[in-house]
């Protein structure tokens, strides 16, 4: 049965769906021998030879993995870094072939999701699929319930008005001049929680992500991982489906 070239990837583990339609661009699959730029592509996994990088794409027959992550700060997300800082997955001791399941940047601590499922990366990180994400975040100054208006309607972060919003003041402190928030988004732009609170006049003194869904990383440490339950899982993945 035939499939696109980018979901038989991204099933093989190689990436998530958006990072193999990128490894097709700049020409790094063969398919049978001869290089294929085009997203259109589709083949058949029983007759067609996929590589990738010169190696043979297989898709996965055992399990997929799901981690959940507290991640620290001062390590950046993603697999490799060009410039040899600490990466994330230098925390998770495995021989499995992880992604990160977003980004966080790297001053951001809290959870972050490792996987070698391709095609639950692409679901879970889909716009249109609304997975919220809540974080906590410690500014500089008194936050106002005028601020947390105009975060909870939206706010311009530059060529971009945010969405709707959940916020709460969790403390204020005259004395030491800061506010924390709890903010729940269902975006994902680039640096979006500091680039809201710079919106309304505040700088970001900490930032730390504790939920992704309703699954969070209280009960872990900084640093340390837990595989993630089947029940987890489904239970963000059921969430995109209602969105489809």
């Amino acid at each position: 049965m035939e499939e696109r070239l980018q979901k038989f990837l991204a099933e093989a583990g190689i990436a998530s769906r958006r990072k193999s339609e990128e490894l097709i661009l700049e020409g790094k699959v063969k398919v049978n021998g001869k290089i294929v730029t085009g997203l259109g592509t589709k083949i058949n996994p029983e007759i067609d030879k996929v590589e990738y990088n010169g190696e043979l794409v297989e898709k996965k027959n055992e399990p997929y993995t799901y981690i959940l992550l507290n991640k620290p700060i001062d390590y950046v997300t993603t697999a490799k870094d060009q410039f040899n800082r600490n990466t994330v997955l230098d925390l998770v001791k495995t021989n499995k072939r992880l992604v990160p399941v977003g980004r966080l940047d790297m001053y951001t601590s809290g959870a972050l999701i490792l996987t070698d499922d391709g095609d639950f990366v692409y679901k879970i990180t889909h716009p249109k699929h609304e997975i919220t994400k809540t974080y906590t975040v410690t500014l500089k100054g008194l936050v106002t319930n005028e601020d947390v208006k105009k975060l909870e309607k939206g706010v311009d972060i530059g060529n971009f008005v945010t969405n709707k919003a959940k916020v709460k003041i969790l403390k204020t402190d005259e004395v030491q001049n800061k506010s924390r928030l709890e903010i729940t988004i269902h975006e994902g732009k680039n640096r979006q929680i500091r680039r809201m609170c710079e919106a309304i006049g505040k700088k970001v003194l900490a930032l730390h992500r504790s939920k992704i869904g309703d699954i969070g990383v209280k009960d872990l440490k900084i640093g340390t991982w837990r595989c993630l339950s089947k029940q987890e899982v489904d239970e963000l993945l059921k969430n995109c489906y209602t969105k489809e």
